[in-house]
């Protein structure tokens, strides 16, 4: 890479960056295993980033009732993670990190001998298990904070290969008001879509709530005219709870469909667990 960052940390993890990618990167397995998975990983990294910028203008267009003609690897996933959502507005960006993410990921578990390995891209989580193998992942009930509250324990048998979260203090912007959702699903990018839609459901209209046009706060927003959450001061209980039934709902029929695997919604000190009570501990 041309710029950018590529350094082992001491703990052994990779780091990996290039403008707004910023990835953090475990491995297990043995030594010669994990020099390979590195040189994969750092190999898969370079040029991401071009490729993303090359087809940006339709990455952020809504996705209708036609495929988006997306060449790039990362942008494929992008838009075969949000095409299940697309009878609501949503565009390929939904999914932007947690499909870099799996990219990077796929090169990694195509080496021989890794036990597993796990991709966190500014927490959207691409996950890596082969059988006897477990993560724990931290789960958090606030973004502004970031601090892990509870676990999910994961192993191969799962089949969870993503974690992703989404929220309206996080880094994108969210309809909604949930402080924090998060989703485990079959890979990052369908995790990310997912976690963004449940957000979003997670809603109310209350003066204790501020919005502004995305595009105000940033004129290269994918989401436009609409208005985007900025605050959200103390709410009524019944208000909590109204919010956070909406976004069940929405979870559960994902579900049901089988986009996801479970989900944990937050608002105010408020928790609600979907399809997760096994893992959690």
């Amino acid at each position: 890479m041309a710029a950018g960052l590529v350094a082992r940390l001491p703990d052994g993890r990779l780091h990996l960056q290039e403008g707004p990618i910023d990835l953090l990167i475990g491995f297990e397995g043995p030594r010669p295993a994990v020099q390979q998975a590195v040189t994969a990983a750092s190999t898969a990294f370079a040029g991401l980033l071009a490729g993303l910028a090359a087809e940006l203008p339709l990455l952020r267009t809504p996705v209708g009732a036609d495929l988006p003609a997306i060449q790039g690897p990362v942008g494929r996933r992008m838009v075969a993670a949000v095409w299940p959502h697309r009878r609501g507005f949503i565009t390929p960006m939904a999914a932007v990190a947690g499909a870099v993410a799996d990219e990077v990921l796929a090169a990694i578990a195509a080496v021989p001998g890794l036990t597993a390995a796990h991709v966190n891209n500014g927490g959207d989580i691409a996950l890596y298990l082969t059988a006897g193998a477990s993560l724990r992942i931290g789960l958090v009930r606030d973004q502004a904070r970031a601090a892990p509250e509870g676990l999910v324990r994961l192993s191969e048998a799962d089949g969870i290969g993503g974690v992703a979260t989404s929220g309206w203090p996080g880094r994108s912007f969210s309809l909604g008001i949930a402080d924090a959702v998060t989703v485990l699903a079959r890979n990052a990018a369908a995790a990310d879509a997912a976690a963004t839609v449940i957000a979003n459901a997670v809603n109310a209209d209350h003066p204790a709530i501020a919005r502004a046009p995305a595009e105000t706060l940033d004129p290269d927003s994918d989401l436009g005219a609409r208005l985007v959450t900025t605050a959200v001061g103390a709410l009524p209980p019944e208000v909590i709870a109204a919010a956070l039934a909406a976004g069940e709902a929405v979870a559960e029929a994902l579900i049901q469909r089988g986009l996801i695997a479970g989900a944990l919604l937050a608002l105010q000190g408020e928790t609600l667990a979907v399809g997760l009570p096994r893992l959690l501990g």
